[in-house]
């Protein structure tokens, strides 16, 4: 043992890179898988499988666990558990018959505990692995005996190793008929084959959620657009009177629901990608050869598929485009209004001004005739105090002559006492 510390995950690290490894399987052999969407809460379904080993005897997943297999008394399960679903592959090993469809590994599974599944079921596959050694038929026989007569899609896969037919059709079981007839296969290359053939149907499966949501949104979005350009003419008509506030409420309206929109369908949108990119590279590891004029597998998804991927691309890249414009125009229309607050604070202030220099010069005029009035109190109180002296003898010249000759000196003192004070407040003019 190291001395050295290690990471808490490195465990955990290594050991994902051996998670998903293929089982080999030797063929003849019976495989029926389904993936059941149950969101990133899916704790259930490791409490579900361990109520299928108990009822047949078999041990029990860890809790917890995120890949699981055992034998079930002749039929292999093998769960794995993923973000937001979970997949069940039941193999069952041995001569598959005549019609080897009619009775797939499924039918061994308790039909009460497949009805209490967690989820919901998304994709399935009837796979039959065909030896060598069994009869083998051409593909318009192949057709009438095992795909209702459907036109198949058809390749030799493996470079050559295996030949697999399918109409990717969903049968009277709701699950879909992969044959593959064995012609230079390694039990390990066999079993990476069969485990291709179901990622790219679960994959396929779960990259077409979006499409729905993309047709959904795509008729709002054209009337989000067409709104939109509507906003932007009124805006830059000069002759258009109707006010910015309404304008930009109507726009904020559109804006918000072109974001609802786009954190709706984000997730889906982006998880789509990711399954697409998948099943695109699935196709590639089944190195396909054509088998007569039949349309391979990738040559299906390409026509079939990547269509759909390309519509729920565009519906994303046209929401992220209105997002944009919409803020530019939000922006455009914030800024107009700015510039109008801005005009109509400048009046304000303009007629504040104007208010401020009217009261001054009303203040003025009251100071004056604050002067007068206080001026003539004081020249009163003179005139009485002047009669006063006049009476007691001590003054000799008129108490009028007295009272007269205040009045300059009286409306000096009043007017540069009140001058004094204003100085004293800062209330001069100017200040």
């Amino acid at each position: 043992m190291s001395a050295f510390k290690e990471h808490p995950l490195r465990d955990v690290l290594a050991n994902e890179l051996h998670t998903r490894a293929a089982d080999e399987i030797t063929a003849p052999a019976q495989i029926s898988q389904f993936a059941v969407l149950t969101g990133e809460d899916n704790n259930r379904a490791i409490e579900h499988l361990a109520e299928l080993c108990a009822r047949m005897g078999a041990s029990a997943p860890t809790t917890g666990a995120n890949h699981f297999t055992t034998d079930l008394g002749g039929l292999v399960v093998r769960f794995e558990r993923h973000t937001e679903f979970c997949s069940y592959a039941f193999v069952r090993r041995g001569r598959t018959g005549d019609m080897p469809f009619e009775r797939p590994p499924l039918t061994a599974v308790p039909d009460d505990w497949l009805a209490t599944l967690p989820g919901e079921v998304l994709a399935g596959v009837h796979i039959v692995l065909e030896a060598q050694d069994e009869p083998e038929h051409s593909p318009e026989e192949l057709s009438l005996r095992h795909f209702s007569g459907n036109v198949l899609i058809a390749a030799a896969v493996g470079g050559g190793a295996a030949k697999a037919y399918s109409d990717l059709r969903l049968d009277a079981d709701r699950f879909i008929r992969f044959l593959v007839r064995d012609v230079n296969l390694l039990p390990s290359h066999a079993g990476r084959t069969v485990q291709r053939l179901i990622e790219m149907n679960t994959y396929r499966a779960l990259a077409l959620l979006a499409l729905p949501q993309a047709r959904e949104a795509s008729p709002v979005l054209r009337e989000i657009d067409l709104a939109l350009a509507d906003i932007a003419q009124r805006m830059a008509d000069p002759t258009n009177l109707e006010k910015d506030a309404d304008l930009l409420r109507e726009l904020s309206s559109l804006t918000a629901r072109v974001e609802a929109i786009a954190t709706t369908n984000s997730y889906r949108f982006a998880a789509s990608r990711a399954y697409y990119q998948l099943v695109v590279r699935r196709l590639e590891d089944l190195r396909q050869g054509r088998l007569g004029e039949r349309l391979t597998f990738s040559a299906f998804m390409d026509r079939r598929l990547t269509p759909a991927m390309t519509t729920c691309k565009s519906v994303a890249d046209r929401t992220e485009a209105l997002s944009t414009r919409g803020s530019r125009v939000v922006s455009l229309l914030r800024t107009r209004v700015e510039v109008d607050l801005q005009a109509q604070n400048q009046r304000l202030l303009e007629s504040m001004d104007h208010r401020a220099r009217l009261q001054l010069r009303l203040q003025q005029a009251v100071e004056g005739l604050s002067v007068v009035a206080i001026g003539y109190y004081m020249v009163g109180l003179v005139g009485y105090l002047a009669k006063g002296l006049k009476g007691a003898g001590v003054l000799e010249v008129s108490d009028t002559v007295v009272t007269g000759l205040a009045v300059p000196v009286v409306l000096l003192v009043v007017y540069l006492g009140l001058k004094r004070a204003k100085k004293a407040m800062g209330l001069e003019e100017g200040e």
